[in-house]
């Protein structure tokens, strides 16, 4: 599974403004909502089951919350770079300022597993992370995430 098969360049969101964890996932859930054609209020609901379970807050800036959740239809993915970092009870309890959003079907099983290692193994390359932080335009994030497809597959 590929980074551009969870995304699209309105799934991307360049100057993403909030101020604390509990905002940031509902905002994302709005515009995972617009994505998915999913209720706001089950996605937050199964982001915010999740993160009660453990932070999603995984270090180094990153973050990516995910969860099950019925009537998605596939693999769906948002990403944000936020204008300025928060608080999101990262393990290394540093502020995080670039999240990705992944939601699954209900039934998905490594599927969703597949996808959430793909994630992150990209967001742990240090490179691409300076990148994503170094543009604001939804544009440029958008290939910055989808083109390391291209230089892995090659």
């Amino acid at each position: 599974m590929d980074i551009v098969d969870l995304i699209t360049p309105m799934s991307v969101i360049a100057n993403f403004r909030v101020a604390n964890k509990k905002q940031a996932l509902q905002e994302l859930a709005k515009r995972a909502a617009i994505v998915t054609g999913q209720p706001e209020k089950l996605i937050v609901d199964v982001l915010s089951e999740r993160e009660r379970l453990g932070t999603t807050g995984v270090g180094m800036g990153i973050a990516i919350p995910h969860g099950k959740l019925a009537g998605v239809e596939r693999m769906t993915g948002v990403f944000a770079r936020l204008e300025k970092p928060i608080d999101f009870e990262a393990i290394d309890d540093q502020p995080v300022d670039l999240i990705f959003l992944l939601l699954a079907p209900e039934g998905a099983g490594t599927e969703h597993l597949k996808a959430l290692a793909r994630v992150s193994r990209l967001l742990r390359d240090r490179a691409i992370c300076t990148k994503l932080r170094g543009t604001d335009n939804q544009d440029a994030l958008y290939a910055l995430l989808t083109e390391d497809q291209a230089s892995h597959a090659a």
